[in-house]
């Protein structure tokens, strides 16, 4: 038996990244959809449609970014309303997965909110899942619905093959991280070293023990999935230069850069940070110093292949 079709495609937006569901509708070059969301006074979400989505094949966009919960709950009461307004299909593009780091039970007597936050999606009537470089890959797992997750680190890395690379060395944040660092690394025909780092308990500090390879004299590129308060990162760089290193350029999918991440890392000597847009980028965070690259074409992309019954995995072969 195929798998149905779905010609009617409609794409819709949340609150939490409008301009990358706009460069994604302007890249399939389609409206975006006619939809009302706002809070009223006591803080409660109130979604509307404002056009006729029956039998039609959804996608809402939502980076579940800051106001984190916010942009939760969002998510799931427009899942609702487009279930509850007969949509023929719902896939929820998320292209931040939050609560991400809470993926497994690494303590005693905590939660595992990234399969929880899961169930929620799932509950709320999502028909499948587009994301963007989890965290963790076994949240995949989490889902009972499909899941198509997206990486971006091959569009990190054409960027960087339009340098000179014959003294560029890939350097990976902890050992959890040297697969996605080894993906780059043969990309750029570069090598790769390691950092061996201890995370002190729940606090956001970060302690470098060792670097494993070899960067003296070497432009190194750190590449990490997601950037919070910029501990791991510049305890990485440090250790980078400490170890001789003649440059460093930081590059990662999800720029968080909470706190005072982008003074931190902008007022420090690393040569640049390279993110994408999954995540927002306000006013208040932008530097020269900081490259932005747009998902949209990659997540458009899928988009269409989603609606069309074609192969994703096809883009990464």
């Amino acid at each position: 038996m195929e798998a149905r079709v779905y010609n009617d495609l409609a794409i819709f937006s949340g609150r939490a990244h409008p301009e990358l569901a706009r460069n994604i509708a302007s890249h399939l070059e389609m409206p975006l959809g006619a939809c009302d969301i706002f809070e009223f006074s006591n803080e409660n979400v109130f979604v509307q449609i404002k056009e006729n989505v029956r039998s039609r094949d959804v996608f809402l966009v939502q980076s579940l970014c800051s106001p984190v919960n916010t942009s939760v709950m969002e998510l799931l009461i427009m899942i609702d309303a487009f279930r509850r307004a007969s949509a023929g299909r719902i896939t929820a593009v998320i292209p931040y997965y939050a609560y991400g780091r809470s993926d497994k039970k690494d303590q005693p007597r905590i939660p595992i909110t990234a399969r929880l936050l899961a169930n929620l999606i799932e509950t709320a009537g999502a028909d499948r899942v587009l994301t963007i470089d989890l965290h963790a890959g076994q949240i995949q797992g989490f889902f009972n619905i499909p899941v198509d997750e997206m990486t971006a680190i091959y569009h990190v890395g054409r960027y960087f093959q339009q340098r000179d690379l014959t003294n560029m060395t890939l350097l990976a944040t902890d050992v959890g991280d040297a697969k996605r660092a080894r993906n780059v690394s043969r990309l750029l025909n570069s090598p790769l070293a390691i950092v061996d780092k201890e995370r002190l308990g729940n606090e956001e500090r970060v302690v470098a023990q060792a670097l494993i390879g070899e960067v003296e004299g070497r432009d190194v590129l750190i590449m990490d999935d997601e950037i919070d308060t910029g501990g791991t990162i510049m305890a990485s760089a440090n250790i980078a230069f400490d170890r001789g290193a003649k440059s460093v350029t930081v590059a990662c999918i999800h720029p968080i850069l909470s706190g005072k991440a982008v003074q931190r890392i902008c007022n420090s000597d690393i040569d640049e940070l390279v993110v994408t847009d999954t995540i927002p980028l306000p006013p208040a965070k932008q530097h020269e110093k900081i490259t932005v690259l747009s998902v949209a074409p990659l997540l458009g992309e899928a988009i269409t292949r989603i609606n069309t019954g074609r192969s994703v995995g096809e883009l990464f072969q």
